[in-house]
């Protein structure tokens, strides 16, 4: 698909607004409001009994005490997304990790988002201090790995559902 024409309608702190006219491969032309976000990370962190949630407030859903794997944005200049992975585990969850591994790119709502978030896994755990935001409030939550099937039904994140699912079936293959 080509780009044709693009038009910010509205520059955001977090993303921004955008009108893009493009032309489909069958020459179709068509003209949609995108949100331009600069991409995001989630850590999947565990070790043989435990994974690590995070249950925080996520105002644009209204919701108080969200259940997610730390995540965050990148929103710092020439950031790996590997390195944002590491600094929102040590600032959400407290930890380091000494074995990484992406695990997949997912588009999180691609009819109307450019965002893509890198979900990556975190093992060989150890304590590490991060500098939180402000304004976050964050518990942490040690969740049991036998409770993962019993917990999904209060998954509402999609990188969180994703990354707990992907880890299931690398504990239980069949």
């Amino acid at each position: 698909m080509e780009l044709l024409d693009s038009e910010v309608l509205i520059a955001g702190h977090a993303l921004d607004l955008a009108r893009k006219t493009y032309r489909r491969e069958d020459g179709t032309v068509v003209v949609r409001e995108v949100a331009e976000h600069p991409g995001s990370v989630a850590v999947l962190a565990h070790d043989e009994e435990s994974v690590y949630l995070v249950a925080q407030p996520r105002e644009a859903v209204e919701e108080d005490g969200l259940l997610e794997i730390p995540a965050g944005t990148l929103d710092v200049a020439a950031e790996t997304p590997l390195a944002c992975a590491q600094r929102e585990l040590a600032e959400e969850a407290e930890l380091q990790a000494a074995e990484w591994r992406q695990l997949r790119m997912v588009y999180t709502s691609p009819g109307v988002l450019s965002e893509r978030a890198w979900i990556f896994a975190a093992t060989g755990l150890a304590p590490a201090s991060g500098e939180r935001d402000d304004d976050e409030q964050i518990e942490v939550v040690r969740l049991p790995l036998a409770e993962i099937p019993a917990t999904l039904p209060r998954i509402r994140d999609a990188t969180t559902l994703v990354g707990l699912l992907l880890l299931l079936r690398e504990i239980d293959p069949r």
